[in-house]
């Protein structure tokens, strides 16, 4: 990453984005609480599950990644992820996944080195769109780009570049078990370098319970490969518990999960991270 000040209207931006979610949430739940049909919780814990699904829901991911850089620092990361399906015709959605990180970053190196000093605000934004099959059967997919806008407002917080790339979803329900993946690599395309070529892959694999109950594992894996050898990978290992509940008509989806860095880059990288995940889901 290369320092630099966040544009102004980049941080207008996300600003402007996370009052739009506000919005959309308040008028969301309105929608749900007056909604008539009823869902299992069961049932609807599966649709959560499904990256792809005909439901509008707004995410709140909080991320705690412990012992980062040699300062042994917590680096907190809250994404909030609105994911909004638009109906184009009878046969076909597009879902829209929209990443707005807020990070709070201590000092993660003595000094002088540019990471000795604290930073939080705005990460970069990460839409993501998927087409999807309307009327998908036991195998669900969805094809799209994706990309990165440099919207951090401190050049610790992002790598100051605009990055493009394919992203895909594919998953199996079968039972209890709803399993698959998605994937996405970004390349850079305009900024300030050409630093990124990076790769994500999300596997999933969830056993679901009664009552909403389910069991989950989603490691998000990377691999950075601008990096030198032996430093491009990072792959976390671990698993976790999920609770899906109605207040009234609300359907609130929860999670706890754990994963350790079995594999990550000498430096930056943590060595594991608790995920905590509460989820407002909007039936349409």
């Amino acid at each position: 990453m290369r320092g630099r000040t966040a544009q102004p209207w980049f941080a207008g931006v996300g600003s402007l984005l996370i009052g739009l979610l506000a919005v959309l949430l308040v008028a969301g739940l309105g929608r749900a609480l007056a909604a008539d049909e009823e869902e299992s919780a069961t049932e609807l814990a599966k649709k959560t599950q499904n990256p792809v699904a005909d439901l509008i829901s707004v995410p709140f991911q909080n991320n705690f990644n412990f012992n980062t850089g040699s300062n042994d620092a917590t680096v907190y990361i809250l994404n909030v992820q609105p994911v909004i399906p638009i109906k184009l015709s009878e046969d076909w959605n597009l879902i829209t996944r929209t990443i707005v990180p807020i990070i709070n970053q201590p000092s993660l190196f003595p000094e002088p080195s540019k990471f000795s000093k604290s930073a939080f605000g705005l990460g970069d934004i990460n839409p993501t769109l998927f087409l999807s099959p309307g009327k998908p059967g036991k195998f669900i997919w969805g094809v799209g780009p994706t990309f990165t806008i440099p919207t951090a407002t401190d050049s610790k917080l992002g790598n100051g570049e605009f990055t493009l790339g394919p992203a895909g979803v594919a998953l199996v329900m079968h039972g209890p078990w709803v399993f698959g993946a998605l994937a996405n690599q970004q390349w850079s395309v305009a900024g300030w370098g050409d630093s990124v070529s990076q790769l994500l892959i999300q596997p999933f694999v969830n056993y679901n319970l009664a009552d909403g109950w389910y069991l989950t594992s989603s490691p998000i894996m990377t691999a950075n490969w601008k990096a030198d050898s032996g430093d491009k990978w990072t792959v976390p290992v671990g698993a976790g518990v999920g609770k899906l509940f109605k207040v009234g008509k609300l359907p609130i989806n929860t999670s706890l999960a754990g994963y350790y860095n079995a594999e990550k880059p000498d430096s930056f990288s943590s060595d594991w991270q608790l995920r905590f995940q509460v989820q407002f889901l909007l039936p349409k």
